[in-house]
């Protein structure tokens, strides 16, 4: 491994990025750094996307358990998407709809097959979820209460028939309600009993309480300019516990606290999860049509639940068969299972901005060296 901090350290100190932690564990031998400003190993961050991972495990229990089904239909406990409308084509409006062929089932939720998300083509679909559904919005406390999340999503026709095309995001907040409902708990209380604590995942919530604030990092974006500003601080959005715990990106983590559940991938599940269901986490559930479709979403990758999956070597920091994915507020945790090693970048930065994603790809540069 390089030394990480002589690589990130020019994006700290010129000021692109106010502070970042990063650690690559290969095997017991762990290489960390902390750089920036009152920012320490265990800075506690906003995870954004990096969540859906642990989303999918989660969903993974319940279906060893035998309360999904992975590919029966998921009508039952969520009623509202019992009998979709599909837009026509992908080009249609909002009333150009047809009936559903097939029930949306669990599977089609953790391979985002399911017909709701974000997409590589204008579609109508995706401001009503952002209009409605508060997708992608930084104030986690303005998304409405899960049953009313799931009537407004009721409303909202699928982009495409169920299996038949691959859109992001959404399914996995999706999934949030569906483990709830299907395990009579909140999501929040039962991915803390099932996965988090038993982890050792103690930084890792929903929300931050104010004992560990002096601990959570300021988040920033770029204005028109290109330059910083601050867009939530941490007495804000994640102050208090969420009406709408987001399965797709509402989890705050350390380092650390993604390097356990990491391990407990290359572990096989590590006695919390069958071998079986790791597997089906971490391989390309994609075809041809789906990766057409996702476009820059799945740029040399294939979809895995909950994360992308190396299928092309396209830098030299792809390894076929590396599972993860990268957060909106510029984070990015991955694993490898063939060189048995776990990569975790936390930075205090949303992507999108200029040069938002070269402290990523230096660090995925310097995690492969």
């Amino acid at each position: 491994m390089a030394d990480l901090e002589a690589a990130l350290r020019p994006h700290v100190d010129s000021g692109e990025i106010p502070g970042l932690v990063a650690l690559v564990a290969r095997g017991d031998e762990v290489e960390s750094v902390a750089l920036g400003t009152g920012t320490r190993r265990d800075s506690i961050f906003r995870g954004a996307s990096i969540t859906k991972p642990l989303t999918a495990a989660l969903t993974m229990m319940l279906v060893e358990d035998g309360r999904l089904e992975l590919d029966g239909p998921v009508d039952d406990l969520l009623p509202e998407l019992a009998e979709p409308r599909v837009l026509r084509t992908t080009g249609s409006g909002l009333a150009d709809t047809v009936p559903g062929v097939r029930p949306i089932t669990t599977r089609h939720l953790l391979a985002s097959t399911a017909g709701h998300g974000f997409a590589t083509f204008d579609s109508p679909v995706v401001a009503r979820l952002m209009r409605d559904l508060k997708q992608a919005e930084r104030d986690v406390g303005a998304v409405p209460p899960p049953d009313e999340w799931m009537r407004r999503l009721g409303e909202i026709p699928l982009m495409h028939q169920p299996g038949e095309g691959w859109t992001y995001n959404a399914s996995y907040d999706v999934l949030g309600v569906l483990i709830a409902r299907a395990s009579g708990e909140t999501f929040s209380d039962l991915m803390a009993a099932r996965l988090l604590e038993p982890l050792g995942m103690v930084d890792t919530a929903f929300h931050v309480p104010a004992e560990k604030r002096d601990r959570f990092t300021t988040l920033y974006g770029h204005d028109e300019q290109g330059r910083l500003k601050v867009t939530d601080e941490p007495d804000g959005a994640f102050a208090s516990e969420p009406a709408f715990a987001s399965g797709a990106g509402g989890l705050v983590t350390t380092a650390d606290d993604w390097l356990a559940f990491g391990r407990m991938l290359l572990a096989e599940g590590g006695g919390l999860l069958q071998a079986e269901a790791v597997r089906q986490m971490t391989i390309d559930h994609t075809t041809a049509q789906h990766r057409e479709m996702g476009g820059y979403f799945l740029d040399g990758q294939g979809w895995g639940f909950g994360g992308g999956v190396d299928t092309e070597v396209l830098h030299p920091w792809n390894v076929i068969g590396r599972y993860g994915w990268v957060g909106g507020t510029g984070t990015a945790a991955y694993v490898d299972p063939h060189h048995r090693v776990v990569s975790v970048i936390l930075t205090q930065v949303e992507l999108g901005g200029p040069d938002s994603a070269g402290v990523l790809e230096t660090f995925w540069s310097a995690a492969s060296g």
